[in-house]
Parts: C-alpha cells; sequence; structure tokens
C-alpha cells in the first residue's frame, strides 16, 4: 500500500485510523515517522515519504512521533492474511525468534537461506530481520518503561536488547528520548495502569470496531478446568511460554484490550503479547472483512447488526490440534471434562495468587506417554489423538503460527481420524487461515438454513466462494446466529471454568 502516494496522501489528510499498521508517514523537514492517524496537523504533501515499516522509518534515520506513538499502532493485518515466506516472517520475528534463535534459526523455520530472508523483506518491508526485530524491542521496552515500575535493567533485558548499553542508545535513537524521560513523560500523561504486585498491565490496541461477544464468549465457554477461567470481567489462562509459564488477564475495552501478565521470567514479555494478540486476533482489519461479506446480501443483515467479529484462536496450535480432535462428535461440555482429565493427570502446576488457574496445558511430550485405556473416548477417537499426538511429540507434524497452511492441512488430513471438520477448524483457530471454511459443521449448516442460504456443504461452499479470502470471519457470524454461551459474553460466574 505504501507505495500508492495518493491513497496514503488522503488517509494522512483525513486523519484516517483505518489505515494505522498498513504503512507510515515519514517527515523529511522534521526527521519524524507518524501513523496515518497522527493528530498534528499534516505535512505538506512535497515533504511526505512513505514507508511500509516502523523498522524502516527508524533505519532511514526517522524518531517515532510523540504525539502520535506509531510504535503503539496494531500490527499490519497483512501478516494474518497471507501464507507467503515474508508473512510468516513476520508472525515469527513478532513471536521473538529472532531474539531467540537469531537470523539463522529464523531462514531455517522457513526453509530459506538467509540472504533469501534477508532480500525478500528488505524487498518488501525496507528493512531486514534484526532491524525488524530491533524495531519491536523498541517498542517492548517503550511499553515496560510506560507501563510499569520496573528498573531499567529489568525493562532492558525483558524487552530483548543483550545491553543497557544498547538499550540506552536505541531508546534514544528511536523516540529521542531517554529512557527516563519517557517514564517521567509516562508519569505526566497518566498512561499508567493499575498497579497489581508482580504483574505487568498494558494495553494492547486494535483497529475498530471490536465485537468482544463471540470472542471471549467461544474462549471461556470452551475453557478447560485449571487451565482458563473466567474471573473479574477477564478471561484468564496459564501460557507455556521459552524461558518459563505465565499467567494472562485479558479485559475487553472500548478502545483497547487491557492485558494484565504475570510472567516467571521477564524475556519471555514479547511472546507473551505477541501470542495475546494472535489469540483474539487484534491486528484484524475489520472494515476490510465485514466490506466484502456485506457484498451477500443474506450475510449483510448480519455483519451490520453486530460488525467487527474476530476469530478467537489460541495461544498454542499443539494444544488446540489436541483439543480439536478431544471435542469431535461430543459435546462442549463434555470436551471440556476430558481435556480437563488430561490437565489434572499431565499438565505442569503453576501458581495463581490472583485467581483460579493451576496447571499448564500438558505438552505433546508430556502427552506422549498416556495409556490410550485410560482415555474415556470410543477407540477410533483414541487412536486418532495418540498418533496426534506422537506426531506433534517427534516433530513430523509441526503446527504454529509460521506453518505453511496447505501443507499443514495436507499432513493432519493424513492421520487417521482427520476429516475435513477437524482440519479446518485446526487451520481457522490454530494456524490462523482467515479463509478456513466449515461447511460441514452442524451449526453453520443450521444457520445456512435460518438465512435461505445453501445448506449442503457443497452448495454452500459455492455460495461461499464469493465470501473469500474472510470466510472464516463468514463462520463467526453464522454461528452467532445461534443463542449459545459462545456467542455471549460470559456472566459472573462461569461455573466449573476453573478447578
Amino acid at each position: 500500500m505504501y507505495t500508492d502516494t495518493d491513497r496514503c496522501v488522503r488517509a494522512v489528510q483525513s486523519k484516517d485510523a483505518r489505515f494505522d499498521g498498513w504503512f507510515f508517514t515519514a517527515v523529511r523537514t522534521t526527521g519524524i515517522y507518524c501513523r496515518p492517524s497522527c493528530p498534528a496537523v499534516p505535512p505538506k504533501v512535497e515533504n511526505m515519504t512513505f514507508l511500509p515499516s516502523a523498522a524502516a522509518c527508524q533505519q532511514a534515520g526517522y524518531r517515532a512521533c510523540k504525539r502520535c506513538r506509531p510504535d503503539t499502532s496494531p500490527g499490519s493485518p497483512e501478516w494474518n492474511a497471507r501464507a507467503d515466506a515474508v508473512a510468516r516472517a513476520m508472525r515469527l520475528i513478532q513471536d521473538g525468534v529472532v531474539d531467540r534463535e537469531g537470523v539463522p534459526g529464523l531462514a531455517t523455520r522457513l526453509g530459506y537461506s538467509t540472504r533469501q530472508v534477508e532480500r525478500q523483506l528488505n524487498a518488501e518491508l525496507g528493512a531486514g530481520p534484526l532491524a525488524l526485530a530491533r524495531a519491536q524491542r523498541a517498542q517492548t521496552a517503550r511499553l515496560l518503561i510506560e507501563t510499569s515500575e520496573l528498573p531499567m535493567g529489568d525493562v532492558a533485558f525483558a524487552a530483548g536488547f543483550s545491553s543497557i548499553r544498547n538499550f540506552n542508545e536505541t531508546v534514544r535513537e528511536v523516540f529521542a528520548l531517554t529512557p527516563g524521560e519517557l517514564r517521567a513523560r509516562a508519569a505526566r500523561a497518566g498512561r499508567r495502569e493499575p498497579r497489581i504486585p508482580g504483574t505487568i498491565s498494558l494495553r494492547l490496541p486494535y483497529r475498530a470496531p471490536l465485537n468482544p461477544d463471540n470472542l471471549f464468549g467461544h474462549l471461556v465457554a470452551t475453557a478447560v478446568p485449571g487451565v482458563e477461567e473466567w474471573r473479574d470481567g477477564a478471561y484468564r489462562r496459564t501460557l507455556r511460554l521459552p524461558h518459563g509459564s505465565g499467567v494472562v488477564a485479558l479485559t475487553p475495552g472500548p478502545d483497547h484490550i487491557g492485558c494484565r501478565l504475570a510472567l516467571t521470567d521477564l524475556r519471555d514479555l514479547t511472546i507473551a503479547i505477541s501470542r495475546c494478540r494472535w489469540m483474539l486476533d487484534l491486528d484484524a482489519d475489520p472494515e476490510a472483512v465485514d466490506d466484502q461479506l456485506r457484498t451477500d446480501p443474506l450475510l449483510a443483515p448480519l455483519v451490520d447488526k453486530a460488525p467487527g467479529r474476530r476469530v478467537p484462536r489460541t495461544v498454542d496450535a499443539a494444544e488446540f490440534a489436541v483439543r480439536a480432535v478431544i471435542g469431535q462428535q461430543v459435546s462442549t461440555a463434555a470436551a471440556r471434562t476430558h481435556a480437563g482429565r488430561l490437565v489434572t493427570a499431565y499438565g505442569e502446576p503453576v501458581e495463581d495468587p490472583q485467581g483460579g488457574l493451576t496447571r499448564l496445558f500438558p505438552s505433546p511430550e508430556a502427552l506422549a506417554g498416556l495409556d490410550p485405556e485410560a482415555l474415556s473416548m470410543p477407540r477410533s477417537r483414541r487412536t486418532t489423538l495418540t498418533t496426534l499426538i506422537t506426531a506433534l511429540a517427534d516433530g513430523s507434524l509441526p503446527l504454529g503460527i509460521d506453518s505453511d497452511w496447505e501443507a499443514a492441512r495436507a499432513r493432519l488430513n493424513a492421520l487417521p481420524g482427520f476429516g475435513p471438520w477437524t482440519t479446518e477448524i485446526i487451520a481457522m483457530r490454530a494456524l490462523g487461515d482467515p479463509d478456513a471454511f466449515l461447511p460441514s459443521d452442524l451449526g453453520v449448516r443450521k444457520a445456512a438454513r435460518g438465512l435461505g442460504l445453501p445448506s449442503t456443504p457443497a452448495a454452500l461452499t459455492a455460495r461461499a466462494a464469493a465470501w473469500r479470502p474472510w470466510r472464516a470471519y463468514a463462520v463467526q457470524y453464522l454461528w452467532a446466529t445461534d443463542d449459545h454461551p459462545i456467542n455471549r459474553m460470559p456472566a459472573e460466574p462461569v461455573e466449573g471454568a476453573a478447578s
């Protein structure tokens, strides 16, 4: 988009927040870069240049605007809507892979050479993986500086910097302020969240509109006891992270999601934030999605009634795959019960002073030793579950945000007991494919009949071709026609959501 100068100029002059994160405006005369919706008087057109990423702006010598804080804008929705190497690389960078494994680790995961990865990222984003990771570290550092009382040394290492000196230099270069000046400025502006000892509180921005009903309703209605709960107006769950564990509480707000994190190791902060944003689909572009779905006259009333529905995802693709198999052909309550038994038997215990969470969902490696005879489910489903767990544990079935969607589908379909519904629900909620579709789902077919849409899988798939590439969002609107707990904001308390 940043190469369409006329369109970018119109977005800047109208201060259109829909384009925040799509591109950045660098102002040659001031040396700053802004988001399109910056409240300042727009610069002269001849002084504007448009760049595709904050990293490209920083690499070109521009510093972040102090008024619009462009580093805090939602991420580009392109990375969630595409499955090519650049999009997969961006999702991995956001997940902290470069900080943990370096550029060679990123390239290995993508199946390319480091030179190819550098070339592709520079061509599309104007910056290589190191610069993109540095920009993310700067953003995380700013969040911690402004929203916590952590000592600056702890902030530096939690944000992923290798030294205090590098942290100080980066903050000064990117924001034109020292870390201490940033913290003092935030205190004067009242940007700090209420502090709870042992936690980090921050705000997760998103593009409006956002309808929280099905998003939080789905997560809580399917919550696994001990792993997830709804408490005090927040969805809470445990997190398995590279350096330890964590607990997150996510609270829907009118213009942001409140996020409160308790981590055993602060180095996991960036990845925890990234996974929470991914789970809640916060980088989506609801205007683009809803505009496309409104072109179908039978879907349009659903969209107009409650626009901005997101796809509820997961923080752990392997966990969701296991839960999807457990939930085959059983009720939501039965699926929660079966999953809760696995958690009790194989999940690692965690401490949660603020609530009732008790365990992490067990890893595939921990589940690899389970006794199939102990599972109270049909023998065929036991075989499906144990085969899946083996494939996840030995690495023959890699599932994650960097997965090639079609390759992952092929591997899933090759497993016994995997039909279109199970494969597509994993593609939708674990892998993040925005075009995953469930034409055989009973709820989808019931909604289709009620709206006058074709209700047989083949005919509905043909009709849904016009909804592409957003069929996963169409499913959310179709599901919402039913009076089911997954479509409603949870009430207090949720029976059995914690143990």
